[in-house]
C-alpha cells in the first residue's frame, strides 16, 4: 500500500493541483494532508501564496474526499468545514508493516513534544521544513509545506510505502531523503 503525505497547503490553488496530480502519478491509495489547508495563519502574507483560493482548494480535495484522511491544523478552524465534504481529525494513526505511526499537525506535538503511545512514528506538519529523522527509537518525519517552504527546504512531501519513508520535491519528484520506519525496539545504530 503506498500513501502520500502533504501539509500547509495554506490556501494555494496551484499547490492543490499540484498535489492531486502527483498523488496520481505516485499511485497512491490514500492522501493524508497534516492540516493548514485553506488559511494562511497570522504570520504568512497571502501574498505570499501562490494562487490564493480556498474554494478551489476546497474544489480539488472534495474530488479526493474517498481517498483523503485530513489531520486538523492551527489555521484550520471549524468554518472550514462549510466547504470541506471530509472530515478534520485532531489526529490520526496508520498500521502499515507492522508499525504504528501516528499522524498529527505539529503545534502540539512534535519532534521536541511526542505523544503518548506515539508507536513506531511520528508524522507532522506546521514547521514548514521537510526531514526524516530518529530519536530515541522513533523514526520522525516532517513533509514540510508544499506552499510555503522554510529553511531552504523544497515543496516536500512524503511517500509511506511498506515501512519505507521518502521525502520528494513536489516540484519534480526528487528524492530527498529516504529511510525504514524500524520498530522501536531496534538499535538505532542499525543501518
Amino acid at each position: 500500500m503506498k500513501i502520500m503525505i502533504a501539509s500547509d497547503v495554506h490556501g494555494s490553488a496551484y499547490y492543490a493541483a499540484k498535489i492531486k496530480e502527483v498523488f496520481a502519478k505516485e499511485g497512491a491509495c490514500l492522501l493524508v494532508l497534516l492540516g493548514d489547508i485553506y488559511n494562511p495563519g497570522p504570520r504568512n502574507p497571502i501574498a505570499a501564496v501562490r494562487d490564493y483560493a480556498p474554494l478551489k482548494v476546497a474544489e480539488v480535495f472534495n474530488s479526493l474526499k474517498d481517498r483523503l484522511m485530513v489531520i486538523k491544523g492551527n489555521c484550520d478552524s471549524q468554518v472550514d468545514t462549510l466547504i470541506s465534504e471530509f472530515h478534520f481529525a485532531e489526529e490520526g494513526q496508520l498500521f502499515v508493516a507492522g508499525r504504528r505511526i501516528t499522524l498529527t499537525h505539529g503545534h502540539i506535538f512534535n519532534r521536541d513534544e511526542l505523544p503518548p503511545a506515539c508507536g513506531d512514528a511520528l508524522i507532522y506538519g506546521h514547521v514548514h521544513t521537510g526531514f526524516i529523522e530518529r530519536k530515541g527509537g522513533v523514526t520522525i518525519a516532517n513533509p514540510g509545506s508544499v506552499t510555503l517552504p522554510k529553511e531552504g527546504s523544497a515543496h516536500g512531501y512524503l511517500v509511506l510505502e511498506e515501512d519505507v519513508l521518502t521525502l520528494k520535491d513536489i516540484n519534480d519528484g526528487k528524492i530527498i531523503r529516504q529511510e525504514k520506519i524500524r520498530g522501536r525496539e531496534e538499535k538505532d545504530n542499525v543501518q
